[in-house]
C-alpha cells in the first residue's frame, strides 16, 4: 500500500503525455519541492483525464484515470489563482468519483432555509 499523508490539486492543466519525470519538475518548479508521502494531482484541458503523482521517499508512481465521457469537477481557470490547493481526504474521494468535491461542507448539511 502506497502512504499517502497529503494530496495536492496542481491547478494548471497539464499534457496527458507527460510521465512521471516531467510531472515532477512541474510539481518542483511551482512548489520549491516535491515531498514524501505527498500525492499530486494533474489534469488535462478538459478535465476528462487525471495522472496521480506520489513520491513514497524512494520513487515516484504515476497513476491514470481517464472518464469516458464527462469531466472531473476540476477548479475553472478564472479561479486557478493558486498553483496548487490542498485536498482533503474525503475531497479526493469525490473528486476522483466526479462528484463536487468543493462543496462537501455545504451538501453534508440538511437544513431549512
Amino acid at each position: 500500500m502506497i502512504r499517502i499523508d497529503a494530496l495536492w490539486l496542481c491547478t494548471h492543466a497539464q499534457d496527458m503525455r507527460a510521465g512521471a519525470d516531467r510531472l515532477l519538475s512541474v510539481v518542483v518548479n511551482t512548489l520549491g519541492k516535491a515531498q514524501a508521502h505527498h500525492g499530486y494531482l494533474f489534469a488535462n484541458t478538459r478535465a476528462s483525464r487525471i495522472k496521480l503523482l506520489v513520491h513514497d521517499g524512494f520513487g515516484v508512481w504515476c497513476a491514470t484515470r481517464r472518464l469516458h465521457a464527462g469531466q472531473f469537477a476540476w477548479v475553472p481557470r478564472e479561479g486557478a489563482m493558486a498553483p496548487a490547493l490542498q485536498l482533503s481526504r474525503q475531497q479526493f474521494d469525490a473528486l476522483v468519483l466526479g462528484l463536487p468535491w468543493q462543496r462537501l461542507e455545504e451538501l453534508s448539511v440538511i437544513s431549512r432555509t
